[in-house]
């Protein structure tokens, strides 16, 4: 089965370790198109910085009344448990869900060819940050193992991707955060980026292990995931 055939589900979260998780957005996706959407504000489980709410909007007083992210673990759950997860670059979701839950319940791991092996573990993901790192490095492209230009908003832009993503936008998200640095804005993005990937030559029709795999630069992480597959 080809990766794009596979469901899968997109995560943004908006806040820091210090805040805990402010807001959430989540896309899940199967063959190029949007399964369900989904996310909300969380009340703050610490201080908010006013110089993270001058970037995502979002301030302690207006959230107070949210309930935590911390009564969301049965949702993150069955997501897991039902595809992989992914993220542009991934660290900063994986540390956060973590912060709140270290495990999910036990999930199918998406590395092998068969889902009866099941682990304790939200990962490991699909990094679309990595994975655009990869298409456009070399020669004319952005040099592997940097961030330049591998942002969410340079990429939906020189993907042609901003009016899809609009346009998804105002089906999905409200009114007010319908920009970058909203939780939902930023999943539906790198939804539309991932989907964009199935196009390519040599990356549509590869399998989820594979994707896996390419999620990390790291030559010895691939080598073990590839080992994964001989257990």
């Amino acid at each position: 089965m080809f990766w794009n055939d596979q469901l899968i589900h997109f995560v943004d979260f908006e806040g820091s370790i210090v805040s805990g998780i402010l807001e959430y957005g989540f896309v899940s996706l199967r063959g190029g198109k949007v399964v369900s959407a989904g996310g909300r504000f969380c009340r703050p489980a610490g201080r908010v910085r006013a110089e993270e709410t001058a970037v995502h909007g979002l301030a302690a007083e207006a959230l107070a009344d949210c309930a935590p992210f911390a009564d969301e673990f049965d949702i993150f759950s069955r997501l897991r448990e039902t595809g992989p997860l992914a993220a542009h670059f991934s660290n900063a979701e994986n540390t956060l869900i973590k912060t709140t839950w270290p495990y999910p319940r036990a999930v199918p791991d998406f590395t092998h060819a068969t889902d009866a092996r099941l682990v304790l573990d939200w990962g490991p993901w699909i990094d679309t940050g990595r994975l655009y790192t990869q298409t456009r490095g070399g020669a004319g492209g952005v040099a592997q193992g940097t961030t330049s230009g591998l942002g969410l908003a340079e990429l939906v832009a020189a993907e042609g991707l901003q009016a899809r993503l609009d346009a998804l936008a105002a089906e999905h998200c409200p009114p007010e955060r319908r920009h970058y640095h909203a939780a939902l804005y930023d999943a539906l993005a790198g939804a539309l980026l991932l989907t964009r990937l199935a196009a390519l030559p040599a990356w549509g029709d590869k399998s989820l292990r594979w994707l896996i795999e390419h999620s990390t630069l790291n030559a010895g992480k691939r080598e073990i995931l590839r080992q994964g597959e001989l257990f």
